[in-house]
């Protein structure tokens, strides 16, 4: 049992985190367990494992540092150590993602996209493609039957 403002996370591989209860509640689905007062402190997140978990408590911590902290850093600060979190190689990106959704974290999942977006900002289809490793199914006719109907989008 988890001690009084203390939340017990379980990971799906069994890593086991215990995080302040104010940390629990910036994961909306949590949120909802802790809030209906049925639980004995120990929350399961059958989809995320202890990686993904430490880096999603980990921003967590932070911005529920940066909000209740009486020593703020500024909107600036914060935002540059979100960049600096981000930093992460592809397949941690992307399960930061489906973590971000699984756990109802808004901010969290806002932030991953904005650096799945700014991935492809400037970058020609086969760059992206190239990037994300996406196979183009698209035979040349079909392509170019899209580039046509779309040509904003290749501009």
């Amino acid at each position: 049992m988890a001690s009084k403002g203390k939340i017990t996370l379980w990971s799906s591989d069994g890593e086991v985190f215990e995080v302040d209860e104010v940390v629990a509640l910036e994961l909306q689905a949590t949120k909802y367990i802790i809030e209906d007062g049925h639980f004995d402190g120990n929350i399961p997140l059958s989809n995320v494992t202890g990686r993904i978990l430490a880096k999603v408590i980990e921003y967590c911590k932070k911005h529920v540092e940066a909000i209740n902290s009486n020593d703020k850093p500024s909107e600036e600060d914060l935002k540059a150590w979100d960049v600096e979190f981000m930093k992460v190689d592809q397949d941690m990106l992307f399960d930061l993602i489906m973590a971000a959704n699984y756990l109802n974290i808004k901010n969290l999942l806002d932030l991953t996209y904005q650096t799945v977006a700014d991935m492809m900002k400037g970058k020609t289809a086969e760059e992206i493609r190239k990037i994300f490793n996406i196979k183009n199914d698209f035979n040349p006719e079909e392509e170019e039957d899209v580039r046509r109907e779309i040509q904003w989008g290749f501009e």
